[in-house]
This record gives structure tokens, sequence and C-alpha cells, in this order.
């Protein structure tokens, strides 16, 4: 599988397509396809609270179009419902489960063997992200580390 790569800028929040002397620079990992689970936005359950005052629950168009029965709606993660959200255990508890939930397609299409997510708070507003999993076919183990920060 092998992506145009995404770099993410945590301090800008937001990702760009790689590019080496002009070229696209190509990602045959993992690293892009987890960058756009964990940082396009999924859209909201109707019940959940919106950190901003507006009823934008946001979400990705392109899940209105599932590619398979049963498969919609399930792009990016539910981070961005902890914008503005004080560092408490339970904010890292939920940002771990939407980390999971997020990358469950992995486990799901077999591209992932072992999914194991851990969060951690780094000073006031940022969540460390760490992402580890086994791989049935290719490098045994690959480990990716994100920031998340909150009051983005």
């Amino acid at each position: 599988m092998t992506d145009a790569a995404l770099v993410w800028n945590a301090g800008a929040w937001h990702g760009d397509i790689a590019l080496d002397r002009g070229a696209v620079v190509l990602d045959g990992g993992l690293r892009t396809a987890i960058l756009i689970s964990l940082f396009t936005d999924a859209r909201a359950p109707a019940d959940a609270p919106l950190p901003e005052e507006s009823a934008d629950r946001r979400g990705w168009w392109g899940d209105d179009f599932p590619a398979s029965e049963g498969r919609r709606g399930e792009t990016g993660s539910l981070l961005w419902l902890l914008a503005r959200s004080k560092i408490t255990q339970g904010t890292i508890n939920r940002a771990r489960e939407y980390t999971i939930a997020a990358l469950q397609w992995l486990l799901t299409d077999g591209i992932a063997s072992r999914l194991d997510v851990q969060v951690e708070a780094q000073e006031r507003q940022r969540l460390a992200i760490r992402v580890e999993l086994d791989r049935p076919q290719g490098p045994a183990r690959e480990l990716y580390d994100f920031v998340w920060e909150a009051s983005a």
C-alpha cells in the first residue's frame, strides 16, 4: 500500500503533502494512513457534547459513499471533541478510546494483527499518542508517535 506521504505540523495544526525537490514523497508504510485516521474529524454522534457552540458535527463527506456495505462513517477520529478540554485522566482515557476506534480498521482489514495505544499528558494542553502495531506481513512491528494539542 503506497500513499502520498503526509507530514503533520502540530504547531500549525495541519498536515500537508510531503515534497522533495518538487516531487511528491511516497509513503510505503502506514504513517500517512494513521495520520488521516487520527486527524480527520469523524462525525460526532448526535448525543455527543460539542467543544464549541455550534451544531456542526463535522465528519468527512466521503463517508457518505462507502466502498462496501457496513463501512459508512468510519473515517477519522473523535479527538476533535476534546478541543478546549482540560487535560485530566478522563480526557486521556477518552483520547485513547478515540484513537483505538479510529484505528480499528487496521485490525478489521487484517493490516495489523495487534494494536497498542498509549496516551500521556505533556505540559498543560498536549497529549502524546503512541501507536504500536504488529503486522502479519512486512515489518513485524511498527511504532508511531504523534502530538495532539487540546487547545487547537
